[in-house]
Parts: structure tokens; C-alpha cells; sequence
């Protein structure tokens, strides 16, 4: 299952970035016509806006795991703990 898992993220990355070559015509200009300044400025502040958005949402979720952890421990804790460690020799 991860050998199959593996190769289908690589296929998707590898077909992600040769895309937009298959997009690119012969004057190289792109689908989404010809890059002008309008475009990389809001581009860059796309880029400027989702990085941050991404480090918060990512945040949030490792806060949560966390969370989930350290209740589960708390609750082991408090039924006795495994049972293989009680009792001594």
C-alpha cells in the first residue's frame, strides 16, 4: 500500500510540473496569456498572503493532534496505565 501510495504522489508531482510546458506555445507564452506587471504584482501578493494562511492552518492542525495526544495520555494515565508495567517482578 505505501509502494502504491509513493508512486501515485510522484506521478502527480512529476505531471504537476510538466504541465506548464505542455501549456507553453511556441512563442512561450502560457494559457494564461502574456505576464505582464499587473499579473506578477498580484501573483506576489497571492504568494505573500497564502503563506502565511498555510503556516496558521498547519499550526492549528499540530495544535489539535496535540491536544488528541495529551488527552489520550491523561486518560491511560488515569485507568492505570498498561497493564504489562503493574505489579513489579
Amino acid at each position: 500500500m505505501r509502494r502504491l501510495a509513493t508512486s501515485v504522489c510522484s506521478t502527480i508531482v512529476v505531471f504537476a510540473l510538466l504541465a506548464p510546458a505542455a501549456f507553453a506555445q511556441a512563442s512561450g507564452e502560457g494559457s494564461g496569456g502574456a505576464a505582464d506587471d499587473k499579473k506578477v504584482t498580484n501573483s506576489g501578493f497571492l504568494i505573500i498572503a497564502a503563506v502565511p494562511l498555510f503556516i496558521l492552518l498547519v499550526s492549528l492542525l499540530q495544535w489539535r493532534l496535540d491536544k488528541r495526544k495529551d488527552a489520550r495520555k491523561k486518560a491511560a494515565k488515569a485507568a492505570g496505565g498498561d497493564a504489562r508495567w503493574q505489579g513489579g517482578w
